[in-house]
Protein backbone atom coordinates (compact mmCIF):
# COMPACT_ATOMS: atom_id res chain seq x y z
CA UNK A 1 0.00 0.00 0.00
CA UNK A 2 1.35 3.35 -1.08
CA UNK A 3 1.72 6.25 1.46
CA UNK A 4 0.97 9.52 -0.24
CA UNK A 5 -0.01 12.41 1.58
CA UNK A 6 -2.34 15.33 0.61
CA UNK A 7 0.76 17.59 0.56
CA UNK A 8 3.05 15.48 -2.29
CA UNK A 9 -0.50 15.44 -4.11
CA UNK A 10 -0.51 19.13 -3.92
CA UNK A 11 3.10 19.79 -4.44
CA UNK A 12 2.52 17.12 -8.17
CA UNK A 13 -0.15 19.88 -9.12
CA UNK A 14 2.57 22.12 -9.87
CA UNK A 15 4.05 22.63 -12.88
CA UNK A 16 7.73 21.87 -12.35
CA UNK A 17 9.01 22.45 -15.98
CA UNK A 18 7.43 26.57 -16.20
CA UNK A 19 8.65 26.29 -12.45
CA UNK A 20 11.86 25.82 -13.76
CA UNK A 21 12.06 28.21 -16.30
CA UNK A 22 11.25 30.97 -14.12
CA UNK A 23 13.72 30.20 -12.23
CA UNK A 24 16.25 30.22 -15.26
CA UNK A 25 14.66 33.49 -16.73
CA UNK A 26 14.88 35.16 -13.38
CA UNK A 27 18.24 33.75 -12.32
CA UNK A 28 17.07 32.90 -8.72
CA UNK A 29 19.38 30.17 -8.04
CA UNK A 30 22.58 31.88 -9.16
CA UNK A 31 24.12 32.27 -5.67
CA UNK A 32 21.84 29.40 -4.19
CA UNK A 33 23.71 27.78 -1.20
CA UNK A 34 21.94 25.19 -0.05
CA UNK A 35 18.30 25.32 -1.15
CA UNK A 36 17.52 26.17 -4.58
CA UNK A 37 14.13 27.78 -4.92
CA UNK A 38 12.42 24.58 -5.59
CA UNK A 39 12.71 23.51 -2.23
CA UNK A 40 12.47 27.09 -0.97
CA UNK A 41 8.82 26.81 -2.59
CA UNK A 42 8.15 23.61 -0.86
CA UNK A 43 9.09 24.28 2.43
CA UNK A 44 7.37 27.38 2.17
CA UNK A 45 4.26 25.37 1.09
CA UNK A 46 4.69 23.43 3.65
CA UNK A 47 4.81 25.96 6.28
CA UNK A 48 1.69 27.83 5.25
CA UNK A 49 -0.26 24.10 5.56
CA UNK A 50 0.66 23.61 8.39
CA UNK A 51 -0.12 27.03 9.82
CA UNK A 52 3.82 27.27 11.61
CA UNK A 53 3.78 29.65 14.41
CA UNK A 54 7.72 29.65 14.65
CA UNK A 55 10.95 28.32 12.74
CA UNK A 56 10.88 25.41 15.80
CA UNK A 57 7.31 24.32 14.41
CA UNK A 58 8.66 24.29 10.64
CA UNK A 59 11.55 21.88 11.58
CA UNK A 60 9.45 19.61 13.13
CA UNK A 61 7.01 19.25 10.60
CA UNK A 62 9.62 18.76 7.83
CA UNK A 63 11.82 16.30 9.69
CA UNK A 64 8.52 14.45 10.95
CA UNK A 65 7.78 14.08 6.72
CA UNK A 66 11.36 12.96 5.84
CA UNK A 67 10.64 10.22 8.50
CA UNK A 68 7.77 8.72 6.90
Amino acid sequence: MSNITLFSQIIRKLDRVKFNGLVKEHDTDKHQKGYDSWTHLVSMLFCQFAKSQSLRDISYGLNRQQAI
